[in-house]
């Protein structure tokens, strides 16, 4: 069986190595442009190794290589608000910060881990979406100040993991937007938390964390207790904010009724 296993990823080396080689023979200015994107957006994740860059250009990080040149124009499009890849709410414009506090007030009122624990179905990994990219989900729940209309705010969702549940490292795809967590109910153990690069954030320490999604980042819940977070993603911020709303508008309906593939290991909930 191990040898079958070898054989078979020997020769996907060796169909993507020659897939490769044929497209540079073809197409060798738009490969070498690609390649280049690739190599700038990669260098920006903390701890860069060769099992990074590995992982980018030839496993899950393939869709965010292929994406890379568009990311990096909106890097370029949100100035003069540079992209920081970890960010303190305090870095954020003060409209920004008014209406992530409202959310998670919000959050905070509603007990959504006692509401929505049971509703998993004991799955590992659960998503419950009250909106994404800019539309109200169907939710299990109702929580008022989910539904009303953001300025900001484009997707809104609860992500459960059950206890010693992790994720793989993993690449988000897009820049349009930033991705916010932030743990509802207490949690006492420091074995909670999520790497971003060779940053981590420990959620007995600090319950709330910003950060850019397309750096390689990774969840860990190795506690005896369920892990609940607020999933949230803002527009990035701009001063030509109708890029990134149309490029978020763009996301939603290029996706629509797609969102699975972005989730393809959690349980996606609805009512």
């Amino acid at each position: 069986m191990k040898m079958k296993r070898a054989i078979v990823k020997f020769a996907k080396h060796i169909l993507v190595a020659a897939a490769a080689l044929a497209l540079f023979y073809y197409f060798p200015i738009p490969i070498i442009l690609f390649t280049l994107c690739g190599f700038c957006d990669v260098s920006r994740n903390q701890g860069l190794d060769a099992g990074v860059l590995k992982q980018y250009f030839l496993k899950n990080g393939f869709a965010t290589w292929l994406a890379s040149p568009i990311n990096i124009l909106l890097d370029v499009l949100s100035l003069p608000f540079s992209n920081k890849g970890i960010y303190d709410l305090s870095d954020l414009p003060l409209s920004y910060q008014s209406e992530i506090r409202n959310l998670l007030r919000s959050a905070d009122e509603s007990d959504l881990p006692n509401l929505l624990r049971h509703r998993s179905n004991e799955s590992q990994r659960s998503m419950f979406f009250f909106k994404w990219y800019g539309r109200d989900a169907q939710a299990p729940v109702a929580v008022p100040g989910f539904q009303r209309e953001f300025k900001y705010v484009r997707t809104i969702g609860v992500s459960i993991f059950r206890e010693h549940e992790s994720t793989s490292r993993h690449f988000g795809p897009f820049r349009a937007t930033i991705r916010l967590l932030y743990c509802l109910g207490e949690i006492k153990d420091e074995n909670a938390y999520i790497r971003v690069g060779t940053t981590e954030n420990h959620w007995n320490e600090k319950r709330l964390f910003i950060f850019d999604d397309t750096l390689l980042h990774q969840s860990f819940n190795e506690t005896d207790e369920s892990r609940v977070c607020l999933f949230v993603d803002l527009v990035r911020p701009s001063y030509i904010s109708f890029v990134f709303d149309g490029a978020v508008w763009a996301i939603r309906m290029i996706f629509k009724g797609m969102n699975g593939i972005f989730y393809k290991n959690w349980k996606l909930v609805n009512n």
